[in-house]
């Protein structure tokens, strides 16, 4: 018996044996892969089922019947506003808009946070006195937990409280009460994620610049080459694809946002895509809440979709 499931096993080694160091890696990571798949599809799956009934609200069960499309149509045409805290999309009111609030908070945000994070990797990378306790304090507030966050951004700008406020207000650049309007208090949500992913997307930049050659840089100097030609021609293409990976994590972090803006301005005044989520299901509005979730999930999908073609052609070029 044992010599029969040998001889059946040993084509399988040897044919395994014989695949490039490529499918043999994708081989071998392929069961996380698989187990991936099976816990990310099935909540989307569920969510799609859901999304597809009725809203139940007085039945005992969460959700009605078979309505087909019906939700999406409504919550896109905007005939659901009505029932929702507030409406997904409205171009005449663009801050009580929560498509068009997530989408400016996840522009603005990835934009400034790649941007500086990407200028703290580089002087982070260089050798100065100090070096390792400054890694160590640019890390902390992305070690800090969200509601903390929040919170110390809600006293940052609670007017009774604290000693900004006023001159900011007086400058023009907030209102007498940032936290209760809507504009000013997307302003101070897109400033906490700012603040919050900097070292997140900083520590990536860091990994790609200590893996690209050294002897490179030195090339270029004997060549002639500048700091900024160094940095153009050398270090911006070894760590396009660290930078590529990073920014489609934060872009995905900022489009799920919710826990910093529930603990300083709250929903009520940012109504995020999320937030929306979570008050039409408080609403036991299973069934549109499911809707609202699955149509961030494609909008998430767009975006990475167009990171990847953009890589790409960047890649090419």
């Amino acid at each position: 018996m044992k010599q029969k499931v040998q001889q059946a096993v040993s084509p399988i080694f040897l044919r395994i044996e014989q695949l490039d160091e490529a499918k043999y890696g994708f081989l071998l990571v392929s069961p996380v892969f698989l187990v991936l798949s099976v816990l990310a599809f099935y909540p989307l799956v569920k969510t799609l089922y859901f999304s597809l009934q009725d809203d139940d609200l007085t039945g005992t069960h969460p959700i009605g019947e078979f309505v087909g499309l019906e939700n999406y149509v409504q919550i896109l045409s905007g005939d659901a506003n009505a029932i929702l805290s507030s409406p997904f999309f409205d171009l005449q009111a663009p801050f009580s808009s929560a498509l068009i609030v997530t989408l400016l908070i996840t522009v603005v945000s990835v934009a400034i946070g790649t941007v500086m994070g990407l200028g703290m990797a580089i002087i982070l990378n260089k050798e100065f006195k100090g070096r390792r306790y400054a890694r160590t304090i640019v890390i902390l507030p992305w070690s800090i937990p969200i509601v903390i966050q929040g919170m110390m951004f809600f006293l940052l700008f609670q007017p009774s409280l604290s000693p900004f406020v006023e001159p900011l207000a007086n400058l023009g650049v907030f209102s007498d009460n940032p936290l209760i309007n809507s504009q000013d208090s997307t302003i101070i949500v897109i400033l906490i994620d700012i603040w919050r992913k900097i070292p997140f997307i900083a520590l990536i930049i860091m990994a790609g610049i200590a893996s690209i050659d050294r002897n490179l840089y030195d090339v270029a100097e004997v060549a002639g080459a500048t700091k900024w030609q160094q940095f153009r021609m050398i270090t911006l293409p070894q760590i396009k694809p660290v930078l590529f990976i990073g920014m489609i994590f934060y872009t995905i972090s900022s489009m799920k946002i919710y826990g910093i803006v529930e603990a300083s301005a709250g929903c009520s005044t940012v109504p995020t895509l999320t937030c929306l989520v979570v008050q039409t299901f408080r609403q036991q509005r299973w069934a549109t809440a499911s809707a609202i979730a699955f149509i961030t999930a494609v909008v998430i999908a767009v975006i990475i979709m167009v990171y990847i073609v953009r890589f790409r052609e960047a890649d090419a070029s």
